[in-house]
Formats: C-alpha cells, structure tokens, sequence
C-alpha cells in the first residue's frame, strides 16, 4: 500500500511521485517505488486523463508546500512538465523547499504530433530549475527525441542521462523497480541530506557516486 505523507516524521528528505497523463498504474515503477520506499508518496493531482496545467500545478505546490521537510520529486512524463511549470510560478529560493527532481522522460509538448490533452501545458518552460536535477530519457521514446529531450535537459539546468533503447521508461518497458533509476533518486536524496548543503555541485556528488560504483564492480 502506498505511503501516505502524514506518515513521515524527521527531516528526512520526502520522495514525491509526480505521474503524467493517465497517471501510474500498479506495474509503473512510481506505484512500485511508493510501495516499497518509506521515503515515498504520491501527489494525487487528479484529472488523471484531462490534466489542466493550473490545477496539476496548484495541487503540486500544495503538496509540497505542506511537507514541512526537503522534498525530492520524482516526475514521469507530463509529471515533468507539471514541476517544470511550479519552478516557473512558485519562485522559491535555491533548494528549498525543494532540493532536487529526477525528471523522467518528457514530453516534446510543442511537437505537432502531441497528444491533445498535453496542449495546456505548451509552451515548456525554458528557465533554470531553482534545485539540482536529472533529466532521464531514452533514445526511442515515442513521445519526444533525443535531441529535444537533451534540449530540455539544457534549459533546465539538468544533468542529462541517456539510458538506450527504453521507450517511454513506463510499465511498458519492462524495468520494474527501475533499480538504475533508483540509484540516481538517491544521489538526489543523499545530496539534499548532506554535500550539496555544504556546497558541493550536483555534478562533482554524480562523479563521486560513479567512481564509488565503479571501485565496487572491480572488487
């Protein structure tokens, strides 16, 4: 069963699920993650298959607004889009309260092909994320192309990771867990507990996490 955000005490940074249109059913790997991480709720945004950027918005920032701790988003598809946009309105200063977003394939909304429902949500924002992130795509997402998703990665100040060959990253391509996703969660995650508190840059704590995996494959 999912967790719900009443449940969390401490100043543990709090993981929220953003999905994207239609939401995430019970294979998706946020409905996976939600149940097995303590650390893990969903936003409820509602108007699951009619999503309104204002409403997806508002609700987010209530949400986050209300978790009286660090929060860490962990955003699929128009779920991106919707953080995007309340980075746009919100204004918050650096990190707080949001410390970081792992944004998951995208959605090329300004495409001529897009799906109708994404409409209200045209044009993506160009600005800067006010906290460190991850934008994660795939090489045949059919929702939007490498190139555009590396674009969007530049605008907002995301670290950009190209994971192959892997769809739109749902249910439908078969990663489950999605534990490679995961780790980079928690990168985030360890950042908003302690390096990029004192300082240190997203890209510097991502290297050291590398050279860390890659010490523990050679053992």
């Amino acid at each position: 069963m999912a967790q719900t955000i009443s449940e969390f005490g401490g100043r543990q940074p709090l993981v929220l699920t953003v999905p994207g249109l239609g939401g995430s059913g019970p294979a998706h790997w946020q409905s996976l993650w939600e149940q097995s991480r303590s650390d893990t709720a969903r936003v409820e945004m509602g108007l699951w298959d009619s999503p309104r950027r204002n409403p997806w918005v508002t609700k987010l920032d209530q949400v986050i607004r209300t978790a009286e701790k660090p929060v860490v988003l962990a955003a699929h598809s128009l779920g991106c889009l919707a953080v995007a946009w309340w980075a746009e309105l919100a204004g918050q200063p650096w990190g707080w309260p949001v410390a970081g977003a792992l944004l998951v394939a995208p959605p090329d909304i300004g495409h001529p092909d897009a799906p109708g429902e994404l409409a209200g949500f045209a044009p993506a924002p160009r600005t800067s994320l006010p906290f460190p992130s991850i934008l994660v795509a795939s090489e045949d997402d059919p929702f939007a192309s490498i190139q555009r998703s590396f674009d969007m990665a530049r605008d907002w100040g995301s670290h950009f990771v190209n994971i192959g060959h892997c769809g739109h990253i749902n249910a439908a391509s078969g990663i489950g867990l999605w534990h490679d996703g995961q780790r980079l969660l928690d990168h985030l995650v360890g950042a908003a507990e302690g390096s990029l508190a004192q300082g240190e840059g997203l890209n510097e704590i991502l290297a050291a996490a590398e050279r860390k995996e890659a010490g523990l494959r050679a053992i």
